[in-house]
């Protein structure tokens, strides 16, 4: 017997703790003072400490499983402060979390993707990840983590 129409228009997301999912989005911003507010006060969203990488200061705010990032340029030569400078404020990055980044990686090659990073680097946090270019993605940046 197939199961029963999810009613609502929002997709049931998985209750795997394993498998691909969104680990966060990173937004660029030229105040973290100015946006704290926002998703602190008003959308009452729990701040998560988080470690500063790439010339950029980080504040996380939990959304369910996964994090709003708030990042700051810590000056303009930084990655965040040459987006801000080119595109001003907004959607920096999306992340998505993978069990086996090498053979996520492996899999982009051989699909012909273009890479930012051959091979993965440490991140935030000390995580494994990996930037696929926005060409290849649709005109986003898609950061790739390890869990």
């Amino acid at each position: 017997m197939p199961a029963p129409a999810n009613p609502s228009s929002e997709p049931t997301p998985s209750t795997s703790p394993r498998g691909t999912r969104i680990a966060h989005i990173g937004i660029a911003t030229e105040s973290l003072a100015a946006l704290r507010p926002l998703y602190r006060d008003i959308l009452g969203l729990p701040e998560v400490p988080l470690d500063d990488a790439d010339g950029a200061q980080i504040e996380g705010f939990a959304v369910g499983e996964s994090l709003v990032e708030l990042l700051e340029a810590n000056d303009i030569t930084s990655p965040i402060g040459k987006f801000i400078a080119k595109r001003g404020p907004g959607i920096h990055h999306v992340c998505f979390a993978v069990d086996d980044l090498d053979g996520t990686l492996a899999k982009c090659r051989t699909a012909g993707l273009r890479l930012i990073d051959e091979t993965p680097r440490i991140g935030a946090e000390g995580k494994r990840i990996a930037f696929l270019h926005p060409s290849a993605t649709g005109g986003v940046l898609v950061e790739l983590s390890e869990f």
